[in-house]
């Protein structure tokens, strides 16, 4: 009986995973007939060496080409326009956003403890993986059914108070109330040379307030600083 008890609790296990895996196929609406894509894709490099960077790489691509094309069809506005509108739907905080509604941390699979389960960068990196598991596994079709209904009201609502990149909304404010600009400063960062994870420190003097941000990039960090600190402002006006 004892020895029955390991393979029984792997068993259950296995059984449980299965039955979280078909609650996000039916989040995401697909239903994978591989569903080692599906493992792959929620899989962390802390995890295992078998992880979803090469998913996340093909989802990527995938995701920018629906967006695109999906914003083409839909409106007449310039190539620059356009760019900058397929910017706004695709970029971190907003892949990080989605997933967080679907419960897609929830969903993964990591290593050295759950810190990062809901770190923005680590939800949007596996969103995209997960689009690249479902391209593999039922094409690009496939892929652009899950995008519409994981990316549609985004779509619908892009507008031009959107676009603009967060540091120029912020730089705009403050000199149109003739105040000094922001500064940025690099408070942190972790991760070393094969993943960098940078935390940036977005300050103005009037209103007094900071707000910090992460990244991949310096850039990237400092755009989500000031995206903050543009709604702290806002909050405080």
């Amino acid at each position: 009986m004892r020895a029955r008890r390991p393979a029984v609790r792997a068993a259950n296990c296995q059984r449980a995973r299965e039955g979280a895996l078909g609650r996000l196929e039916r989040r995401i609406g697909h239903a994978f007939a591989d569903h080692s894509l599906l493992e792959t894709a929620l899989t962390h490099r802390s995890f295992s060496a078998e992880h979803n960077e090469r998913l996340e790489f093909l989802g990527d691509a995938v995701l920018g080409h629906i967006v695109a094309q999906r914003l083409y069809d839909a409106s007449d506005e310039r190539e620059d326009r356009l760019t900058l509108m397929r910017a706004h739907v695709v970029q971190r905080d907003a892949l990080a956003e989605v997933a967080r509604e679907i419960g897609l941390g929830d969903f993964l699979r990591l290593g050295g403890g759950d810190s990062a389960r809901q770190r923005a960068s680590v939800l949007a990196n596996a969103l995209e993986a997960v689009i690249g598991a479902v391209a593999c596994d039922g094409g690009t079709d496939a892929a652009g059914r899950v995008v519409d209904r994981l990316f549609c009201a985004r779509l619908l609502r892009v507008s031009h108070a959107d676009l603009k990149d967060p540091k120029t909304r912020l730089q705009e404010h403050m000199q149109g109330r003739g105040l000094a600009l922001p500064s940025y400063r690099v408070v942190a960062q972790r991760g070393g040379d094969h993943e960098p994870i940078f935390e940036v420190e977005c300050a103005v003097a009037v209103p007094e307030l900071a707000a910090r941000g992460e990244g991949r990039t310096r850039r990237e960090a400092e755009k989500e600083a000031a995206a903050r600190l543009v709604e702290a402002i806002g909050e405080s006006e």
